[in-house]
């Protein structure tokens, strides 16, 4: 793991423990010891990640669902997430949409981001969760209501 991505997964250990708080019990261990736990399990799933991330980036990179599908069912069901993403992609604010998608729609990371847009790191890294936190949020409700 790089400098970069262990300053990213201590972020999100301090968001998580931040709005995990009330979970702590002392019964189960110290708070020292909760918050270890919580960094540890979130760098496996950071390392994980990274590996899941490498093993798909070898497939071809023209397989765009918008081009190469041609059964008129698929093509439905993709319009049909495409508006659903569009539609959650609504009650993010300005500057949390702005940083998503120069994220992951640019494909740029997250320092890349903070530059071109001329905002702190940290800035950039709160946006992008909060904002995710949002899209989560909405999308779990629409998945809930079919």
């Amino acid at each position: 793991m790089n400098r970069e991505t262990a300053e990213e997964v201590t972020i999100d250990v301090f968001h998580d423990v931040w709005r995990k708080a009330a979970t702590y019990d002392p019964e189960d261990g110290s708070v020292v010891g909760w918050i270890m736990n919580q960094a540890r399990c979130r760098a496996i799933d950071r390392l994980r990640f990274e590996q899941r991330k490498k093993r798909a980036s070898t497939y071809p990179l023209s397989l765009s669902p918008a081009t190469d599908i041609a059964d008129p069912q698929q093509i439905a069901i993709f319009e049909e997430q495409a508006r659903t993403l569009r539609a959650a992609l609504d009650v993010l604010n300005p500057e949390e949409r702005l940083v998503i998608e120069n994220a992951f729609f640019s494909e740029l990371n997250y320092p890349e981001v903070a530059a071109k847009l001329n905002q702190p790191l940290g800035t950039v890294k709160t946006r992008i969760r909060s904002g995710l936190t949002k899209l989560r949020e909405v999308l779990t409700r629409k998945s809930e209501a079919k």
